[in-house]
């Protein structure tokens, strides 16, 4: 199960991108589960040192820099693609 989650973030920008070119920007055919682990990997592949024991649990912490969510270095495509993570989590009531 954690590596086809692994194989879906390392495909979530390319994913929402072709998603939204064919007219699905919603998203919303990944589960709650799916959308958390995109969202946490773009801020694991950033550096950021999570707090919560679930995302410790499933990331870890190893390597992480950044204490603080909102100092994290993302690209504009990072930034696109949590906007569109975060709105599918809402439209799902996620959490």
């Amino acid at each position: 199960m954690r590596a086809v989650l692994f194989a879906l973030v390392a495909l979530a920008p390319a994913a929402f991108s072709l998603a939204a070119e064919a007219g699905d920007v919603q998203g919303d055919a990944y589960s709650c589960q799916e959308l958390w682990v995109m969202r946490n990997q773009i801020f694991k592949d950033a550096g950021y040192c999570f707090t919560t024991e679930k995302a410790r649990s499933y990331f870890g912490n190893g390597g992480c820099r950044f204490h603080d969510q909102d100092a994290v270095p993302l690209s504009q495509n990072d930034r696109n693609v949590l906007r569109d993570v975060r709105a599918s989590e809402r439209r799902q009531s996620c959490r």
